[in-house]
């Protein structure tokens, strides 16, 4: 399995599926996801597809999940 660090080249990911939200805005302004092989996700930028991803583990997206569900994030977006 390929052992992936935060700040990797996008790009240098093998064998992932990136998936932009169906919300996308009309500039591209979006973040896009990738599936990792053990329960990870890579985000990336979607305006910069071979920049810099940010890598989580599996407990880190789903403890973030749960925050955004939970309403903890909300004043980014107020």
């Amino acid at each position: 399995m390929q052992e992936l660090q935060n700040g990797v080249r996008a790009s240098s990911i093998q064998n992932v599926v990136w998936t932009k939200s169906r919300m996308t805005m009309e500039q591209g302004a979006c973040v896009e996801t990738a599936a990792l092989p053990g329960g990870g996700v890579a985000i990336r930028n979607s305006r910069e597809p071979d920049g810099p991803a940010l890598v989580y583990t599996h407990s880190e997206i789903v403890a973030f999940f749960h925050g955004v569900k939970n309403s903890e994030f909300d004043y980014l977006v107020d």
